[in-house]
């Protein structure tokens, strides 16, 4: 942020919720069906369709909402907000009116020190959160000649959670979307898959001076897919205002899409007012009215918050709490973790295999745990033979490891086959030693003479020699005991 300016940003995210069905009829609500094949009168606005609520997005959304700490309103309403585009079938949108069904709440994120100037976690309000149905999908092809529509999304449910305008910076924007990606992914209500469009968010952005308090005019990004994409959005949109503050110019208050080749936003149209819209409550929805036991049976079926379980999880296995967060980046891979930490009896190293060896695997393969391939059994039989002293730690992930990623089922097995057990033979390590020593008499004498660099060469050169099955621990004792004869 350049000296002088402050930025106020806030993001509106869009949760696809994980139902079986639409939101108001009872289409499949599944992503990457033939186009237009999961459809029907309701979604499609034909004359004559009514819509009827799905119960399971509103048990979701409660469950959101006390998660954040909100306000359950016991009575909401259904609107109808009209606008006019080819994706829209019915030329409106329902969606939830002035009263929400979750009012208010707060999720805490990092700060960015460097535009707060001080470090430690704050709370990002919650204006509200939302439901609605979603529009369909235009595809536009690369010459721009037409356009597709694809209606299988529209009428998909959607929880609509708008964040207040709490965020100083590109970086607490990504931290706050994060955080609450990860929310609604450990809750079950929505599987995260930003490629394919089920988090979205869009981002409202203004540049004030630094040291004021009024709001600067507001630009809204759309469609941002990504964690990455935000920041740079918001850094580009940022620097633009800045600079056209700078020239003496004003900021148009306008929508803006986001052009990942180019780096730079784009503008899509003036921004709309709410009149625009013309909001007037659904005839065909009733008030939306809680029952007494709808809270309560919400709260029972919630699984174990993200916060909680990285807290429980740094206090039962000696964990700290980056490594404990870093479990944590999607359900399925903390659910390995603790089942590995059984497993194996080692919740330390546990972590550190997952979030080394098995995380590397990940990145170069560009895969998940389900399409490595990686047993928790197989993967705990090789920490066992590893804490057991039966091999080596370099041996275990420089061969076995690799071999458990091709297939192998034992590791045990594996090692016998291959003649990979650890020597920790005191005379056959000795034999090496002496050899070595023989072999290097400078760095020895070098070492010897007080320089603790070569210590490592020489370890190095005993592994090399005993093809890396030595115990380094035995390795080491040798070394010393030979040393001072």
């Amino acid at each position: 942020m350049k000296p002088g300016f402050e930025a106020v940003i806030g993001l509106e995210v869009h949760v696809q919720l994980l139902t079986c069905s639409k939101m108001f009829c009872g289409c499949a609500n599944v992503f990457g069906a033939p186009p237009n094949t999961l459809t029907c009168p309701v979604c499609l606005g034909l004359p004559g369709a009514l819509p009827v609520l799905n119960g399971a997005a509103v048990r979701m959304a409660i469950q959101l909402g006390l998660a954040l700490g909100a306000e359950i309103r016991e009575e909401s309403r259904f609107y109808r907000k009209q606008y006019f585009y080819p994706d829209l079938p019915k030329g409106y949108q329902i969606t939830q009116g002035p009263v929400a069904l979750v009012e208010g709440g707060h999720l805490e994120i990092p700060s960015d020190s460097a535009v707060r100037g001080r470090e430690g976690p704050i709370p990002i309000r919650i204006e509200r959160a939302h439901l609605e149905e979603d529009a369909g999908k235009s595809h536009h092809d690369r010459s721009d000649a037409h356009s597709l529509v694809d209606l299988n999304r529209a009428g998909v449910p959607l929880l609509e959670v708008v964040g207040a305008p709490d965020l100083r910076s590109p970086q607490e924007a990504s931290d706050y979307l994060k955080a609450l990606h990860r929310l609604v992914t450990f809750l079950g209500i929505c599987d995260g898959n930003m490629e394919e469009g089920s988090f979205r968010c869009d981002a409202n952005v203004s540049v004030r001076p630094a040291g004021t308090m009024t709001l600067g005019s507001r630009v809204e990004v759309k469609n941002l897919n990504s964690f990455r994409h935000v920041r740079q959005a918001l850094d580009h949109e940022i620097g633009r205002h800045i600079q056209i503050l700078e020239s003496g110019g004003a900021i148009l208050q306008e929508t803006r899409g986001w052009d990942a080749e180019k780096a730079q936003t784009w503008s899509q149209r003036t921004k709309e007012a709410a009149m625009d819209y013309r909001f007037f409550p659904e005839p065909d929805l009733p008030l939306l009215t809680l029952a007494p036991g709808d809270r309560a049976e919400a709260l029972a079926a919630m699984p174990e918050l993200p916060w909680d379980r990285q807290r429980r999880l740094a206090a039962q296995h000696g964990l700290t709490d980056y490594e404990a967060g870093m479990l944590l980046q999607n359900p399925a891979f903390a659910d390995f973790f603790e089942a590995l930490a059984l497993g194996c009896g080692n919740g330390k190293q546990a972590a550190n295999w997952l979030l080394g060896e098995v995380s590397r695997a990940l990145n170069e393969r560009g895969t998940t745990l389900s399409g490595l391939g990686l047993g928790v059994p197989a993967l705990a039989e090789l920490i066992r033979l590893v804490e057991v002293g039966t091999l080596n730690l370099s041996t275990a992930k420089e061969v076995v490891f690799p071999a458990l990623l091709a297939g192998t089922e034992s590791p045990a097995r594996f090692v016998e086959e291959q003649g990979l057990a650890q020597v920790s033979d005191l005379g056959a390590i000795e034999r090496l030693v002496r050899e070595v020593f023989a072999v290097h008499p400078e760095p020895l004498a070098q070492w010897k003479a007080g320089n603790p660099k070569l210590r490592g060469f020489l370890v190095g050169q005993v592994m090399k020699a005993g093809q890396g099955r030595m115990n380094p621990q035995r390795v080491n004792e040798v070394i010393d005991a030979i040393a001072a004869e």
